[in-house]
């Protein structure tokens, strides 16, 4: 069954109205009509079931008659991903990263970052989408970008690794990575981090973790992170 998303819905809802573009798309699209069955989550774990009781292209409501919420994951993991230079691959990371499962995304800029604007609203909409797509009920937190030195030095009680690719001293991540636990993984831009980027972050508390022997586009290291804590989470 399709998943629908608003973050308006609580546990208190009883009838939801879709917006004018939803109501287009479930009368018109998917040809849904009064008596159907529909789902809705509101991103924060609640998974709501209901019947249509009224539909057409400008409006459709539904009776939500059945709530459940969906257990978080044993583990949280937050990805600072530098933007990429090519818009579409940050957004490819996004969508496989909400499909795997990650909790909170913070673009970075770091000294080598070729891309410094991002647009919240538009990878937003790609989480929401991906969301939906994969059939979860917890949409990840997408933070505005920031500089990577105001990153690094924001409190943080999470594990904290920085994975780069300067031939230094790394442990691997699944021999450094605790499970069952609350992880923050930085992830650089092409060219990488700086070599001063990664003297700071390690003084603060990162610890430097390697993803493979291959040299890794940022996108595909984002992915990898995020896979490799899913499985060794499993």
């Amino acid at each position: 069954m399709q998943l629908f998303y608003s973050k308006d819905i609580t546990e208190t809802t009883r009838e939801f109205e879709f917006s004018r573009e939803e109501s287009k798309h479930i009368s018109k699209v998917l040809r849904k009509k009064e008596g159907d069955a529909l789902q809705i989550t509101n991103g924060f774990g609640l998974l709501c079931k209901g019947e249509i009781t009224f539909s057409s292209p400008n409006k459709c409501i539904i009776q939500l008659e059945h709530k459940e919420f969906q257990t978080p994951k044993n583990y949280r993991l937050h990805l600072a991903v530098a933007p990429t230079k090519m818009n579409d691959r940050y957004e490819w990371f996004l969508e496989k990263a909400t499909e795997i499962g990650i909790d909170e995304i913070t673009p970075i800029i770091c000294d080598h970052s070729e891309r410094k604007v991002i647009k919240l609203e538009r990878f937003e909409r790609i989480l929401q989408s991906a969301m939906k797509q994969s059939l979860q009920n917890y949409l990840p937190k997408l933070n505005p970008a920031i500089s990577f030195l105001d990153f690094i030095q924001k409190e943080n009680n999470d594990q904290l690794l920085i994975a780069h690719c300067e031939e230094t001293k790394k442990q691997s991540l699944k021999d450094t990575l605790t499970i069952k636990n609350s992880t923050t993984i930085l992830i650089g831009p092409e060219g990488d981090f700086s070599n001063k980027e990664i003297k700071k972050a390690i003084k603060v508390g990162y610890k430097p973790v390697t993803l493979g022997e291959t040299r890794l586009r940022t996108e595909t290291a984002a992915i990898v992170a995020v896979h490799s804590v899913a499985f060794l989470n499993s």
